[in-house]
């Protein structure tokens, strides 16, 4: 399902993670940033890789996306990419933190490319050994 708010051309951010990650990072960077309706939480909890990747789809929902998954290999990974990997304006970025959630929306007058790009860059700047 879309991001509840956005219209269909807009970009949004899907959270594919395992567990109750996604909707806890979702609910987190609403929080902090004030803008909701643009992220879209979808957990791996309770299902086959089969309906994992019909709920990412759905999330996606044929809109400009950015994917954003937990880790860099895994389930969430790969049915993300069993199902999207082909779609031109969907675009994945791995290691998902509060940070690059936080920047993204912000950024969404963005190209998925772009906007994934960005989202990267922010996430690996909030890495620190302080």
């Amino acid at each position: 399902m879309p991001a509840p708010g956005a219209s269909s051309g807009e970009l949004q951010g899907v959270v594919v993670c395992h567990g109750a990650l996604a909707g806890a990072l979702v609910e987190a960077a609403e929080s902090i940033s004030g803008v909701s309706g643009v992220l879209v939480p979808v957990t791996n909890t309770g299902c086959d890789r089969g309906t994992l990747e019909q709920r990412i789809v759905a999330a996606v929902g044929g809109r400009p996306t950015v994917v954003f998954v937990d880790m860099a290999s895994g389930s969430c990974l790969v049915a993300t990419l069993a199902r999207l990997r082909s779609e031109l304006d969907v675009k994945v970025v791995t290691g998902v933190n509060l940070a690059m959630l936080v920047d993204f929306v912000f950024h969404l007058g963005q190209s998925p490319g772009e906007a994934a790009c960005r989202a990267a860059a922010a996430g690996g700047k909030a890495i620190r050994v302080p």
